[in-house]
C-alpha cells in the first residue's frame, strides 16, 4: 500500500474531543440501562468516560464495579472519581493503589458532599480537606492523570468568584491536568469564567460540562442545588411538557445542539457530557456536532471506520 493510499484509507480526525460521565447504578435494572447506553455511546471513541463516586461504602463498591467492568469488557478509558468524603488519606490512597493495579490511570479528584447533602462541609480527621490536596497525594502517590472541578457560575460555598477562581488554581497547581465545568445553560457564563481564568494565568483546558435535559423539572432542582442559573427564555421552552416525555426530548435536543453549536463557534474543541445513564441524547448531540461512530472490534482496543 502506497503512503496516499495509506493516508486516504485513514478515517478523518474527530472533529471535536468529548468524554462523558456515568453514575453506578443501583439496581439489576439500572445496571442494565447503563450497559446499553455504555454500548451505544462506545462507538463514539470518547477520550475518556468518569463514573462517578459517592461518599457511602455500597455506592463506593458500585463505583469500582462500574469502573473495573468498563476496564475488563470495553476499549474505553475510565476516568474514576474520587473524593476526600468521610475517608481518611489511608483509606483514600488504598482505593486510588486498587485503580492503579487494576489499570486505571485517570482520576477525576473532587472535595464531594457529605451524604444526604444538606449539611455543611467538614473535612475528614485524618483525610484529604479538599481537592487541591487529594490532588497533590494523588499525583505523588501515583503518575495519574487528573482532573478537577470547576463553577462557570461560582460554586455555591464560594465566598466570592475570586475565591474560587482561586482554589480552581490550586488545583491546577497541585497537577491536575484539565478541569470540567459545572454543567452550565448560559454560555456567556462559561466563556466570560474561561476569559477570567485565562487571566488569572490558568492554561489548562477547562471543558464545558453539558447536561441533555431529560427532565427539566429534576434538572432544574440540581441546578439549583449546584448554583447554576436556569435562563427564562430556556425554562419557557419546557412548559407544559411535563407530560409529554416525547416532545419534551425533541425540544431538548434542539435546545442542547444550540448550546455546543455554539460554544463551538466560539472555539471549544471539548465537551463533557452528563449522560444520566442515558444514551440517545447525548448521541444525537454529538452526532450534531459531526461525530460519527467506529465499528469497535470483540478485542479491546481495535477499531475500524465503519
Amino acid at each position: 500500500m502506497t503512503a496516499s493510499s495509506a493516508s486516504a484509507a485513514a478515517p478523518a480526525p474527530a472533529p471535536f474531543q468529548i468524554s462523558f460521565e456515568f453514575f453506578p447504578p443501583k439496581t439489576d435494572e439500572m445496571e442494565a440501562t447503563l450497559w446499553k447506553s455504555i454500548q451505544r455511546l462506545a462507538p463514539l471513541t470518547p477520550h475518556f468516560v468518569s463514573v462517578t463516586y459517592g461518599a457511602g461504602g455500597s455506592t463506593r463498591e458500585r463505583t469500582h464495579h462500574t469502573v473495573h467492568r468498563i476496564l475488563q469488557e470495553t476499549s474505553l478509558v475510565p476516568a474514576a472519581h474520587l473524593t476526600c468524603v468521610a475517608a481518611t488519606r489511608e483509606e483514600i490512597d488504598a482505593v486510588a493503589d486498587d485503580y492503579w493495579n487494576a489499570g486505571v490511570r485517570h482520576v477525576v479528584a473532587l472535595r464531594g458532599d457529605i451524604p444526604g447533602g444538606d449539611a455543611p462541609y467538614f473535612p475528614t480527621p485524618g483525610g484529604y480537606a479538599y481537592a487541591a490536596e487529594l490532588v497533590e497525594g494523588l499525583r505523588k502517590r501515583r503518575d495519574f492523570e487528573v482532573s478537577v472541578a470547576a463553577y462557570p457560575e461560582v460554586h455555591p460555598e464560594a465566598k466570592s468568584p475570586q475565591e474560587d477562581l482561586d482554589n480552581l488554581k490550586r488545583k491546577l497547581d497541585a497537577g491536575a491536568t484539565r478541569a470540567i465545568t459545572q454543567f452550565f445553560f448560559d454560555n456567556w457564563a462559561y466563556l466570560r469564567f474561561v476569559d477570567r481564568a485565562r487571566k488569572a494565568g490558568i492554561t489548562a483546558p477547562i471543558v464545558p460540562g453539558i447536561m441533555p435535559v431529560t427532565n427539566f423539572t429534576q434538572t432544574a432542582k440540581f441546578a439549583k442545588v449546584a448554583g447554576a442559573s436556569v435562563p427564562s427564555a430556556f425554562a419557557k421552552h419546557f412548559e407544559g411538557l411535563e407530560d409529554d416525555p416525547e416532545t419534551r426530548k425533541l425540544v431538548a435536543a434542539s435546545l442542547v445542539a444550540e448550546q455546543v453549536t455554539q460554544l463551538a463557534q466560539a472555539g471549544v474543541k471539548e465537551f463533557h457530557f452528563y449522560t444520566l445513564n442515558r444514551a440517545d441524547l447525548t448521541y444525537a448531540i454529538c452526532h450534531l456536532l459531526g461525530l460519527r461512530a467506529r465499528t469497535v472490534q470483540a478485542d479491546r482496543g481495535t477499531e475500524a471506520a465503519s
